[in-house]
């Protein structure tokens, strides 16, 4: 069986890892990287650290608006697709990459497999939400990290080819962290000792391209006096230097922006930070994986367990609610079995290999 996974920025790298290792016991794997995230930080960087195999085929699209950017996707990824004539495209969470893939495979009529199928924010607003749902209504295999994800996915009526399989990320992340004990050195680069600093990472365009917003939350890092690590995004220190304010963040005596890190660095930063400040659905749940606290700078999350455990609350870009979860949050439960047990590569790997079986 040939399967192409299609991957094209940071988190679905991370995602891929373990999955195509799995693929790769049985099946031909052709990966194919849309250059989505483009730049050596969020792109290759994670290729090299983590093990993943060089793309078969790297499409170099870039960035662009939604509409051009998943176009190009779209004409690159078909013809790919017509070249190789796999058995299935497999597509990973909520980027245009996803929905890219996805909708070039199934106008051809090739199966497509969705992991991390079912989180909803329930915004139309955010284009993610947008990707996750066209994506999760045109495939034939939906692998659901949670429970909850299920259930979103049978209130819209799909309830054919849905498996819970766990979460990818924890399988990721308890793999990986072994790995960044060992090879990591972000902590002592930084003269950081455990739990003496908070982690922030702002990149969604809901609090990057709104001025008002990103100031808001600049001001209330500003305000406080505990030292804040922030590893600043492209698009995030653009809209700082825009607005005039990233020379401000960087001087500031209780800020050390860095550029962005790799995952290895990234698990320990967060693992042994007091509290996290974060616009990254991913990076909630690395918190939560790490029992941190985490304070999300949204006014929704798609991992709703998350917040539901006490373990996350929600503040949106108010300067307020930031510096009151700063000063006072903590988690108020404990944590559940929500995630799965770290196996769900093994789940995903074997249920295409019995779908396929099936389907003959």
């Amino acid at each position: 069986m040939k399967i192409l996974t299609i991957v094209g920025a940071r988190p679905q790298f991370i995602k891929a890892v373990l999955v195509s290792k799995e693929l790769r016991k049985k099946h031909k794997e052709v990966l194919v990287h849309t250059g989505q995230h483009y730049d050596r930080e969020l792109s290759e960087i994670f290729f090299d650290e983590l093990g993943i195999p060089e793309p078969d085929y790297n499409l170099g699209i870039g960035s662009d608006s939604h509409a051009v950017q998943t176009g190009k996707m779209m004409i690159a990824i078909e013809e790919v697709l017509l070249k190789e004539k796999p058995d299935w495209a497999l597509v990973y969470g909520d980027t245009n990459s996803t929905l890219a893939g996805a909708l070039a495979a199934v106008k051809i009529h090739i199966p497509v497999a969705h992991v991390e199928a079912g989180p909803r924010m329930f915004d139309k607003n955010i284009p993610e939400e947008i990707n996750r749902v066209l994506t999760d209504h045109i495939c034939s295999l939906l692998f659901a990290p949670t429970q909850t994800a299920v259930d979103n996915l049978k209130k819209e009526g799909i309830t054919e080819g849905v498996h819970l399989t766990g979460d990818i990320m924890l399988d990721s992340f308890l793999h990986f962290s072994r790995v960044a004990e060992r090879k990591s050195k972000i902590l002592s680069a930084l003269g950081l000792k455990r739990k003496s600093y908070l982690l922030a990472t702002v990149h969604r365009a809901g609090n990057t391209d709104n001025e008002q917003d990103l100031r808001s939350i600049v001001d209330a890092f500003l305000s406080v006096d505990d030292r804040i690590v922030f590893p600043v995004h492209p698009r995030t220190e653009k809209y700082l230097k825009q607005y005039g304010i990233y020379d401000t963040l960087k001087n500031a005596p209780n800020m050390t922006v860095i550029d962005p890190v790799g995952y290895l660095d990234s698990i320990m930063l967060t693992s042994n930070a007091r509290k996290v400040l974060t616009d990254s659905g991913g990076l909630q749940k690395e918190a939560y994986f790490s029992r941190v606290p985490c304070i999300t700078l949204d006014e929704t999350t798609g991992w709703v367990e998350t917040v539901q455990d006490g373990w996350n609350t929600l503040v949106a870009s108010n300067r307020e609610k930031i510096i009151e979860a700063i000063k006072h949050f903590q988690p108020k439960g404990k944590q559940r079995n929500v995630f799965g047990d770290g196996k769900a590569a093994k789940r995903m790997a074997n249920t295409l290999s019995e779908f396929t079986a099936y389907r003959g």
